[in-house]
């Protein structure tokens, strides 16, 4: 065996395997292993804080399908304890850490554990959904906001039928509500899904809701309107400062009770299901409509709201936001997000809102409510400095984990969020920068808003597991296991649309050039790749059911109910079913296996269970010669084929293959992704199968 086949076949990782146990306090034994080719190496040194620490074979692990685990235990402190691994060849030393084999020693690319930090179970591996509710399902259409309903940063809002297609984005409302997401719980239940994300819910003018008006109450537009009164706004020419439908809407208690039980209805719905649902948490800015604000005056007259800052210097909420004249009136002038005026920064040098913040974070997720945590929108952004910003998010976990412990708090983050995931602040983050964008560049040479195309990094293997192997490193296993892998979401173009290859947006293209020569055959690998990845794969409403689009708006189209891609969403059924059923897709490690260009390969293994992935994003068949043996798993293994994708479809059924001395040679479609699989013991049947 050469220097390059071992330090190929060198793995460990913090998975359980390699850290026992994976999930550690104060005090608590942990033993950390390192896998090696048997008789390969001369010695093997843990290497933390300065110190060398010997590590030895353990017995019973000595000859371990060809290979040899080293081992060594520590008692862990308070202090999160990093590592890697120092390994001598016969003519060399090398330096093992998150990266794999490198040359030198880098603290920040090292293996980590972190007592006391532990993410919730039922999310690790979880299938997520994400609903943005306006598109979703209209399931009261009494609810619906009306065309000249209100005026929304110079707009009336517009009403849309279902079968329309989008034109500006900002305020149209197609009347999708939390009732049509109860009417349609037992299609997700059966689509597989174990989470519900849903995009904002809280009162505000938007369809989007990205600009709350009151954290307190759930939209009665996505709710339920009891009260109706005031009159439409006849034209432009109307000040937004008249008794309109909307502010009574939204300011009426009863409507903002009922709303609120409805919500709470559809999470003790979802609960009975076996389902989670989470909340968007948009905290860094609210809308300039807020009730702590209220430029557009909806709260100055309704009964039970104190007067906003923008109306009376006497506002108790005059602290809440920084403005930038001392004197009242204080007109525009107010930090902002982005400098959007109806996006007013909340300043948390104000006690009295930090506080109210981490109220709201603990009401939602406790009784009567109950929901299952939290994603947090631009959460870095949050606060005027990096040292506020993380106490806020350490204050934050503690409210939210002591009403519930189970929570889930993840966050949108793009590039390193190692400073947020040390077990004192987020669980884990959107997976932007190790998973959709390494999956989108390699398989579609798009960037994820359709703004640019890069054939240098479409079917490029070495550059995809650069990104993956640096991004990935940034995570611990705790987060990683439970990070929202997406393809699709409410800020970036769909992923069916990125495989035109089409560059630009639907201001200039027009809606329908997001359909023109999609490759189904691409999506399929992509969503292959999705559930057999680790953390959480998470389906952005419309994805299975072939829905397109551009970037904000058009990403936004509704659900097609009765048009459906029947095909795709039976595709996703099933492999949502193989991911379900195999463990190791869960808390398994990963390891990538070689492959030429345009091809991925790798092995997801639990203990005895392993499974393999290939994906040929090439347009001719491949024959691959693969070495499995590195993987663990032992030579001379049969495989079976558990789930195929090719240019035309998928199946759940294929040949058996069997490695001959440890290479598996195999042939894959154009276009297409084989898993294999061998287990020995088979995960629990799915919860809709009891």
């Amino acid at each position: 065996m050469t220097n390059q086949d071992i330090k190929r076949a060198i793995f460990s990782d913090t998975t359980e395997e390699f850290v026992n146990p994976a999930e550690v306090n104060i005090g608590d034994l942990v033993t950390i292993r390192i896998r090696v080719p048997y008789k390969s190496v001369s010695e093997v040194l843990l290497l933390s804080s300065g110190q060398k620490i010997k590590m030895s074979i353990n017995p019973k692990l000595k000859n371990k399908n060809g290979f040899s685990y080293y081992e060594t235990t520590h008692v862990m402190t308070a202090d999160t304890f990093i590592y890697c691994f120092e390994i001598e060849l016969d003519d060399e030393k090398i330096i093992y850490d998150a990266r794999g084999v490198v040359d030198e020693v880098a603290d920040c690319f090292s293996f980590h554990i972190i007592p006391g930090f532990r993410t919730p179970e039922w999310a690790k591996g979880a299938v997520f959904y994400q609903i943005y509710v306006d598109r979703f399902c209209n399931g009261d259409k009494k609810n619906d906001v009306l065309s000249g309903e209100y005026k929304y940063i110079d707009r009336l809002s517009v009403h849309k039928e279902w079968d329309e297609d989008i034109e500006t984005g900002l305020t149209e409302h197609y009347g999708g509500d939390l009732q049509g997401i109860i009417d349609k719980l037992d299609y997700l239940k059966e689509l597989g899904v174990d989470v519900i994300y849903l995009n904002p819910v809280f009162v505000s003018p938007s369809n989007h809701k990205y600009d709350a008006a009151d954290y307190d109450n759930i939209d009665p537009h996505f709710g339920v309107i009891i009260e109706d009164e005031g009159e439409l706004l006849a034209d432009d020419t109307k000040e937004n400062t008249e008794a309109t439908r909307f502010i009574s809407r939204v300011t009426s208690k009863k409507n903002l009770e009922a709303s609120n039980a409805l919500f709470a209805k559809l999470v003790s719905e979802a609960h009975s299901r076996d389902m989670k649902v989470i909340l968007d948490g948009v905290f860094n800015h609210c809308g300039s409509f807020n009730k702590w604000m209220d430029r557009e005056r909806i709260y100055e007259n309704a009964e039970g709201f104190e007067k906003g800052a923008y109306i009376t210097e006497d506002s108790p909420y005059n602290k809440y936001f920084s403005f930038s004249e001392d004197n009242w009136p204080y007109n525009n002038k107010y930090d902002s997000w982005w400098g959007y005026e109806t996006l007013p920064k909340l300043n948390y040098e104000c006690t009295e809102l930090y506080e109210y913040i981490l109220k709201i974070g603990a009401k939602w997720v406790s009784e009567p409510y109950n929901a299952d945590g939290w994603r947090l929108d631009v959460a870095a952004d949050l606060g005027p400095n990096e040292e506020l910003n993380h106490n806020f998010w350490r204050d934050f976990r503690e409210s939210v984990k002591n009403a519930n412990p189970e929570a889930i708090i993840l966050a949108e983050h793009y590039g390193d969020p190692s400073a947020w995931l040390e077990g004192d602040q987020w669980d884990t983050v959107m997976n932007y920068d190790a998973f959709m964008e390494p999956i989108s560049w390699f398989l579609t040479g798009m960037e994820k808003h359709n703004d640019d195309f890069r054939e240098d990094l479409l079917n490029n293997q070495i550059q995809f597991w650069e990104s993956m192997k640096i991004c990935g490193a940034k995570f611990n296993n705790s987060s990683l296991q439970v990070a929202m892998n997406e393809l699709s979401n409410h800020d970036h173009s769909r992923f069916l649309t990125r495989t035109t290859h089409t560059v630009g947006r639907m201001e200039k293209l027009g809606k329908d050039a997001a359909s023109y020569g999609i490759n189904k055959a691409v999506f399929r690998e992509a969503v292959v790749m999705q559930m057999t990845w680790p953390g959480a794969p998470t389906l952005y409403y419309g994805d299975e059911a072939g829905v397109t689009g551009f970037t904000d708006p058009d990403n936004r189209r509704v659900y097609p109910w009765g048009n459906e891609d029947k095909e795709l969403i039976e595709f996703h059924r099933e492999i949502i079913k193989v991911h379900k059923e195999h463990d190791e897709l869960s808390t398994g490690s990963l390891i990538a296996l070689p492959t030429p260009i345009g091809s991925l390969a790798y092995g997801r293994k639990k203990a005895d269970n392993v499974s393999i992935v290939i994906v040929n994003n090439m347009p001719v068949a491949m024959e691959y010669k693969l070495p499995v043996w590195m993987l663990g798993a032992g030579k001379n293994r049969r495989y079976k084929t558990i789930f195929r994708t090719d240019e035309y479809g998928f199946a759940t059924k294929g040949k058996s293959f069997k490695d001959t001395a440890g290479i598996l040679t195999i042939v894959v479609p154009a276009n297409g992704s084989v898993v294999l699989n061998r287990s020995k013991n088979k995960k629990k049947k799915m919860q809709s199968d009891k």
